[in-house]
């Protein structure tokens, strides 16, 4: 076998590799991004903040959501402060 064929018949196996490896990383950062703003309407926070996480989950989305996933999510679920 010609060695350009080899070299070829790489390319396009790394290049399917390439686009299942995107699509999973599209798919994963959707599921981020859903699983946040369900979290984020279901919570218990006051109409105002869900408000903001939902504008900051749209402005930035992977950021908003992990933000959200890492500090707001706690926040919303302790007791309201007196």
């Amino acid at each position: 076998m010609h060695p350009a064929a080899l070299i070829e018949g790489h390319e396009q196996t790394w290049s399917w590799l390439a686009l299942g490896l995107t699509g999973a990383v599209v798919l994963a950062f959707l599921g981020l991004f859903l699983g946040a703003l369900i979290s984020i309407l279901g919570s218990r926070l006051t109409g105002g903040m869900k408000l903001v996480w939902v504008i900051f989950a749209f402005c930035a989305p992977f950021l908003g959501s992990l933000l959200w996933f890492v500090f707001g999510r706690r926040d919303a679920s302790e007791p309201a402060r007196r």
